[in-house]
């Protein structure tokens, strides 16, 4: 017997459970931390069963990127022409992205997690990657006298997300707490022929 197309074998996917998990998850990380963050307590907290849990995410990094990852995605700048201002627009939507509870508590874990040998970086990774293309939309509705084209965007948009990253995550650190103009100011320098 042949299936509909667009049908599914087994029970449908209850997607209530998917949020109440990415919830708890949340919730957790800003109040407990990253360590404490594990699949046995997200699991009690959204009143869940572990194994729900292990169908969705293979693991508790998985888990852990779906909860704070989807925020980049959600990040939609479209560029001016106006290279400050379009700067100041990605630097404050990212610096708002990082700068939640969620995302201080497991960035820098994750990071870590990631320097591991066995990491999955992919869902990471595809996260920045929408970030790069749009920074890069940046730079060329910038005019000509603005961006020297010779730079290569990506070393600018690393130098930028390096430095967004750095304020937020380690500059307190160093009681080097400066407002982000001064690091717009760097780029459009860098950026001037």
């Amino acid at each position: 017997m042949k299936e509909k197309a667009g049908s599914t074998r087994g029970r449908p996917r209850k997607h209530e459970i998917d949020d109440r998990v990415i919830a708890a998850t949340r919730a957790l990380l800003a109040e407990a931390g990253f360590n404490a963050t594990t699949i046995q307590a997200v699991s009690r907290r959204a009143n869940v069963r572990p194994a729900s849990i292990y169908r969705r995410w293979p693991s508790r990094i998985e888990m852990i990127e779906e909860a704070i990852f989807p925020g980049l995605d959600a990040v939609s700048l479209e560029p001016t022409g106006d290279l400050r201002r379009d700067i100041a627009s990605f630097v404050a939507a990212y610096r708002a992205t990082f700068s939640t509870p969620v995302a201080l508590a497991a960035v820098p874990a994750l990071v870590s997690e990631y320097h591991a040998a066995t990491a999955d970086r992919s869902r990471a990774e595809r996260a920045w990657r929408t970030a790069r293309p749009q920074f890069n939309a940046i730079l060329e509705a910038a005019g000509e006298d603005e961006v020297d084209r010779t730079l290569d965007p990506d070393d600018v948009f690393d130098m930028l997300v390096g430095a967004i990253l750095y304020k937020i995550y380690a500059a307190s650190l160093g009681n080097r707490m400066e407002a982000p103009d001064r690091t717009i100011d760097l780029i459009l320098r860098l950026l001037r022929p």
